[in-house]
């Protein structure tokens, strides 16, 4: 039986480390995200996954050694 594009997407990235994540952000930061996202022409995921990235930088934080913010 052949899968459904749903099904196809799913396990792509699932394959790819890739999960679906949800916030409720105030409508301010959404457009600042969308903002610098349109201007340097980088997707907003990406924009985000650089942003944590460079976060973690600045505060000495790897992925396996994550604390809480005071």
């Amino acid at each position: 039986m052949a899968l459904s594009r749903v099904q196809i997407n799913a396990k792509s990235e699932a394959k790819r480390g890739i999960k679906v994540k949800s916030f409720k952000l105030h409508e301010s930061t959404i457009a600042h995200i969308e903002q610098i996202s349109q201007q340097t022409g980088i997707s907003q995921s990406r924009l985000i996954t650089q942003a944590i990235e460079m976060l973690g930088k600045h505060y000495q934080v790897t992925a396996k050694s994550v604390t809480p913010l005071p």
